[in-house]
């Protein structure tokens, strides 16, 4: 039976599950619901952000050991609510520059929320497998959201026909896991890990469910949906792929292969994991450098850093562990940040999309060009910003797991990066506009684009805060 203190302990989950359901009613009954969903998705957005933050210490195992509660896990419920919240903000004034209003836009970014938190909560992988559905369904749908577009089309297909094919990979894993280990829960699975490691089928199961994996976070060279899928989609949507999407797939690798980071099981895996960090990074940073629509730059950009995260994931120890959730956090309010940016340039019928139409923007708007040349510095992994301290932590991980040359190989994609990130800052302030077009402002954006910086900044200033609070739940 349960109890309050039960639900009390999962109310993140509730909270967006009952926003659902009232969202859903909102859209059929109210005249007004244009303007009610966003601000009511973005109370719901926060409150359960808020609450998660609060609850942190209220660690619990609920649902007959299917659910996690507190810890780690409310520390991804922040990310995943509050990075939404943002992207509502972002898209209430975007949705109409872009022609695409609908009702179902609002009750399908709570839903792929929902989705997100119970991949991170999960105990089983049947549950993983619950919340990656519900996620990938509702981001097929927002891909391609206005149908009237030709590029959204393409988006929405490529990202359904390639999602699908990946959670076969993810499925076939699971089948070979249960074969293996006769159950699906993740605690049985970590108790044999150990006596496993031979087993060719549990090893190929395990391989299986990474490589499905590989496809969610857009690892080389499971990544060619991305660049299409960024591009095509709405810019606020592409903002929660990159962000929200990444960090719900790596907490669900986290998650299910935690006992890979307390000291056993980690070498069959390490190559693997090893090589598509390396050829993601490099992969990424040097086709990053031949774009000329800044979407698709930022798109590779996400595989070169999905290629970092992975370097933490390589190391196998919690200090790899704590740093890619340092990292997730910091990444997700550096690009949505950047991506917003993007959105209020972005014109009426995707203009204004090629790196060149950011030439002059300090003329024409001094503040969006400082908001945007602090995500790129971030971006770039240059001091004091959050992105820094986030490859530093990752690459520490690899150092101290006796990867050095992979660390190396780290440093050297991000010196590739600085090159494009930086252009589109000389291009900001040292170059002459070669396009005139006015920009419309938008209260929600700026406040959305604000709130992002603050976050980026004060993990640039105090990372020791959240590294110390993150190891303390890996002991």
């Amino acid at each position: 039976m349960i109890s309050i203190e039960n639900l009390v302990d999962i109310l993140p989950l509730i909270i967006i599950s009952a926003g659902i359901l009232l969202s859903v009613i909102i859209e059929i009954y109210s005249s007004k619901s244009e303007n009610i969903l966003p601000w009511f998705s973005f109370s719901l957005f926060t409150l359960s952000a808020i609450y998660a933050l609060y609850s942190i210490n209220s660690v619990s195992v609920e649902f007959q050991n299917m659910i996690n509660a507190g810890g780690i896990v409310n520390l991804f419920y922040f990310i995943f609510c509050s990075g939404s919240a943002i992207v509502t903000l972002l898209s209430i004034s975007y949705l109409k520059k872009y022609g695409a209003y609908f009702g179902e836009y609002f009750i399908l970014l709570q839903t792929s929320v929902l989705g997100m938190m119970l991949m991170a909560a999960a105990r089983d992988l049947f549950v993983v497998f619950l919340g990656l559905e519900i996620m990938s369904v509702s981001f097929y749908v927002l891909a391609g959201l206005n149908r009237k577009r030709l590029s959204a089309n393409e988006a929405s297909l490529k990202y359904f026909l390639l999602g699908a094919f990946a959670t076969g990979f993810f499925v076939y894993g699971i089948a070979l896991i249960y074969g293996a280990v006769h159950s699906t829960s993740i605690q049985m699975i970590s108790a044999k890990f150990a006596d496993l490691s031979g087993n060719i089928l549990f090893l190929g199961g395990i391989l299986l469910f990474l490589i499905g994996f590989s496809f969610k976070i857009a690892a080389f060279p499971f990544h060619m949906w991305v660049p299409d899928v960024y591009q095509g989609a709405p810019t606020t949507i592409s903002a929660l792929f990159s962000t929200g999407g990444k960090a719900a797939a790596f907490s669900a690798i986290m998650v299910v292969l935690a006992v890979m980071f307390t000291g056993s099981g980690q070498n069959q895996f390490t190559p693997y994991l090893a090589v598509i960090s390396t050829l993601s990074m490099l992969y990424g940073s040097i086709v990053a450098i031949a774009q000329i629509d800044i979407k698709r730059m930022l798109a590779y950009s996400s595989i070169a850093h999905a290629g970092y995260m992975i370097v933490g994931l390589s190391a196998g120890n919690a200090l790899g562990v704590a740093g890619i959730i340092f990292y997730l956090a910091a990444y997700t309010f550096i690009n949505l940040g950047a991506f917003g940016v993007v959105s209020i340039i972005e014109g009426e019928n995707e203009s204004n999309l090629t790196i060149d139409s950011y030439s002059g923007l300090n003329k024409k708007s001094p503040m969006f060009a400082a908001l945007l040349a602090i995500f790129m510095f971030s971006l770039a992994g240059i001091p004091p910003f959050a992105g820094f301290f986030g490859k530093y932590y990752v690459f520490i991980s690899a150092v101290k797991a006796d990867l050095t040359w992979l660390a190396i190989i780290g440093v050297i994609s991000s010196a590739i990066s600085a090159y494009f990130y930086l252009r589109i800052v000389v291009l900001m302030y040292f170059k002459e506009t070669s396009s005139d077009f006015k920009i419309e402002k938008s209260n929600s954006a700026q406040l959305a684009i604000i709130i992002s910086v603050l976050f980026v900044v004060l993990l640039g200033v105090a990372p020791g805060t959240l590294i110390d609070l993150i190891t303390s739940f890996l002991k």
